[in-house]
């Protein structure tokens, strides 16, 4: 960065720290043990898919690779933004396992130069009362934010702020609030 983008205000851009996402199990135990959410062995990455053969290979050979031996079901779902989600199922305690699956997806595309169509991964949540919860991971900011849906896509934002101040050890959170955008409908939640 040079003298002329800071005076004209551009900041330069956080390189994602896929390792962040290895934080999401003793997050998971946080909000368990605080909260009474858990895990439900569901997460999806989402990415924009791009034209081309090579793209399709890489997104074959990732859904191979995720489903192979006695794998966990892996599927690719697409939404109403023209936006890809590839869900991942796990047992709701294989955390662990989860966010290997979702480290491998977004590595594998990062890796093969499509990381620029990486949107976010998420991890989702539920608790006694039936309110879900994600907990989002930016691709492009490097960062996470809780993302607490209701009926006729509103949100309970208080729910969001509690989770917000309770993992603050655990996950690197997003501070700047104008980037939790809403996930609706995403596969998963």
């Amino acid at each position: 960065m040079g003298f002329l983008d800071t005076l004209l205000g551009r900041t330069k851009p956080v390189k994602p720290d896929l390792d962040q996402l290895f934080g999401l199990p003793s997050a998971a135990l946080t909000l368990q043990a605080a909260t009474n959410f858990r895990p439900t062995g569901l997460g999806s990455v989402c990415f924009r898919r791009a034209e081309g053969r090579a793209f399709d290979d890489v997104e074959s050979d990732i859904t191979t690779l995720l489903a192979a031996g006695n794998g966990p079901k892996v599927e690719a779902r697409d939404d109403s933004y023209g936006y890809t989600w590839l869900v991942s199922h796990h047992e709701p305690d294989d955390t662990a396992g989860l966010v290997t699956d979702l480290h491998a997806v977004n590595s594998s595309l990062q890796d093969t130069g499509f990381g620029p169509q990486l949107l976010c991964s998420l991890v989702s949540f539920t608790d006694d009362k039936d309110r879900r919860l994600a907990l989002v991971y930016l691709y492009k900011r490097g960062s996470f934010y809780p993302f607490a849906p209701l009926a006729g896509e509103q949100r309970d934002s208080a729910l969001e702020l509690k989770i917000k101040a309770l993992l603050a050890d655990d996950l690197r959170v997003e501070q700047d609030l104008s980037r939790w955008f809403p996930v609706w409908g995403a596969p998963g939640l």
